[in-house]
């Protein structure tokens, strides 16, 4: 993902990360595009410099972040190109993994774990039909399908900490097998 540090770089980043997440993806790496010169924190670009290297300490909290350096005008041809030293990307980390975690012995549940780092509890809805449970997060809407394990049982509620959405399953005594 390439963004500009500062404040609407930072407010994209958040929003393309949970639409990524939602998807079941990670971002492998920020490239942080047009970053201002430390040398330059004192005088009238002081302020862009202390905006930009908070934005870059909070991005590095979560994600590796390479700095790309401001040629001071928009770069133009490969000579440009090869003067900003664009990293190459990495290897793709593959899916994130959306585990059940098995609570029926202490709480009777069964708990979906799904990661949404920047999701905003005022913008989630979530709508089970059937197999299938449609999670909408911000501008984005995904349809997943259900684990076998959860197809037999009734949503009995969710909730969103620290960006992971956890949804609670119930297991539906006329379709969960009994015990002796």
């Amino acid at each position: 993902m390439v963004a500009e540090p500062g404040p609407a770089g930072a407010d994209a980043l958040r929003t393309a990360a949970l639409g990524v997440a939602l998807r079941g993806l990670r971002l492998d790496a920020v490239v942080a595009n047009r970053v201002l010169p430390e040398s330059e924190a004192a005088g009238w670009l002081a302020g862009p410099v202390a905006q930009q290297r908070k934005t870059l300490d909070e991005w590095r909290e979560e994600h590796t972040v390479h700095p790309v350096a401001h040629l001071g005008r928009d770069p133009r041809g490969a000579d440009d190109l090869a003067a900003l030293a664009v990293p190459a990307a990495p290897e793709p980390a593959g899916p994130v993994r959306w585990p059940v975690a098995d609570r029926i012995a202490a709480d009777g549940v069964l708990v979906w774990h799904l990661p949404l780092p920047g999701a905003r509890r005022d913008t989630l809805d979530l709508v089970r039909r059937g197999d299938e449970l449609t999670v909408t997060a911000g501008p984005f809407r995904r349809v997943v399908p259900l684990p076998s394990a959860l197809r037999r049982c009734t949503v009995d509620g969710a909730a969103l900490r620290e960006g992971e959405l956890r949804v609670r399953f119930r297991p539906d005594p006329e379709l969960w097998p009994r015990g002796r």
